[in-house]
């Protein structure tokens, strides 16, 4: 990998164990070093946050959101497999999002997201593959000001999609996720390249 090789930092907006949306963000992860950029998988679980709240934020802000802060600031992308609890995003993505979103120190509020770049996959054991959440996470991340890609992964039936070795099973589906880690790829490498 060169220095000016496109970095993507991948999350998932679930903090379960055996979670099928980590598995699809782990996959997503490796996909994206294979076609060429350089992926950094973390988990939210390891970064518990408070729920927003200004007074805490008046406190000075807590050590685990500084600590995505830095790592957010690294990357010039963000791939997100968004989990949905009840048609909507979960409240631990939202509540990540929103502490990234603050200003800080020199940093405007949004200031992170500026210029960056987002990727949208979900997957769920049910037949709708996580869908109806799919335009409320589109939405707020374009909020943010990131440059969200069209044409997001949905994966029904996620439960069975996996191999043994953390493949997907259907290739048209692996087809699709290259396909979209490529047009993130390729994106960050016309503009940042």
């Amino acid at each position: 990998m060169t220095s000016n090789t496109p970095k993507v930092l991948v999350f998932t907006g679930s903090a379960r164990e055996g979670s099928l949306n980590k598995q699809l963000a782990q996959l997503a992860a490796k996909r994206i070093e294979a076609l060429g950029g350089q992926a950094t998988f973390i988990d939210l679980k390891d970064y518990p946050c408070p729920l927003f709240d200004q007074d805490i934020e008046a406190q000075g802000m807590p050590d685990n959101v500084l600590k995505l802060r830095a790592i957010l600031a690294e990357h010039q992308a963000v791939f997100i497999a968004s989990p949905e609890y009840n048609g909507f995003i979960t409240p631990l993505l939202k509540n990540t999002l929103d502490w990234l979103s603050r200003p800080y120190e020199d940093t405007p509020g949004l200031g992170l997201f500026a210029g960056k770049w987002a990727a949208l996959v979900a997957a769920s054991p049910g037949g709708l593959g996580g869908i109806r959440a799919m335009p409320l996470a589109q939405q707020l991340l374009a909020n943010l000001s990131l440059t969200v890609l069209p044409q997001p992964l949905s994966l029904p039936q996620a439960g069975s999609a996996f191999n043994d070795s953390g493949a997907l099973h259907d290739e048209a589906t692996g087809q699709k996720l290259d396909a979209l880690c490529q047009r993130l790829v390729d994106s960050l490498a016309k503009t940042h390249g």
